[in-house]
């Protein structure tokens, strides 16, 4: 098992047209660049979710629909995440909340940050993130990037379809911050999570 914490960086959108590739791309080539932790893609078009059906959470009792249980093994093998989002009438994209009901156990205690983008740079999708997270037993990481207004225009098909380095200036160091915020929850509660399973296996 690798020292460095292990971070899955969640596509929220499964949508055609979807923005999310441009930004998740290059925060993973900034996220990649540290020592400390290491950052993976998961995309959400990759998992063909079904809609929650279960019985009952995971944290209850197993799930039992094959493509959520491969959805918990992939998600049990990560230490934390970043959830790239965009914000549908203020809120969270469908998809997205589907993909966090479809597990539990494999979400608590792992640190949650989050990159918005839209309008409002998604600030009420990340607060509802925020709430989501705390109810599945999370860290919530209080810095985000949020990709918003003219800045997000800038980048944007609809708009002038720039690159990201266009507006790097403005968001880099809330995307340095996060990485920051990030690697000290995911070290930590990593630390509790390990010490946890010692105790259970000596019990």
């Amino acid at each position: 098992m690798s020292d460095r914490p292990r971070i899955g960086v969640i596509i929220g959108s499964t949508r055609d047209a979807r923005f999310a590739d441009k930004p998740a791309q290059w925060f993973l080539k900034l996220a990649q660049a540290r020592e400390d932790m290491t950052f993976e893609r998961l995309d959400l078009r990759d998992f063909d979710l079904p809609f929650f059906n279960e019985k009952a959470s995971n944290l209850w009792m197993p799930s039992e629909d094959p493509r959520a249980v491969r959805w918990q093994e992939t998600l049990a093998g990560f230490d934390g995440f970043v959830v790239v989002t965009a914000e549908y009438n203020h809120s969270v994209p469908a998809a997205l909340k589907n993909a966090l009901d479809q597990a539990y156990r494999e979400w608590m205690r792992k640190p949650m940050g989050f990159i918005g983008y839209g309008g409002t740079g998604a600030a009420r999708a990340i607060e509802h993130l925020r709430g989501i997270a705390v109810e599945l037993q999370m860290v919530p990481l209080r810095n985000a990037v949020h990709i918003g207004g003219g800045e997000f225009m800038k980048v944007h098909p609809r708009g002038e379809n720039g690159p990201m380095e266009a507006i790097a200036h403005a968001i880099e160091p809330a995307a340095r911050a996060l990485l920051d915020e990030l690697a000290w929850w995911a070290r930590l509660t990593r630390q509790g999570r390990l010490a946890d399973r010692a105790a259970q296996q000596a019990a």
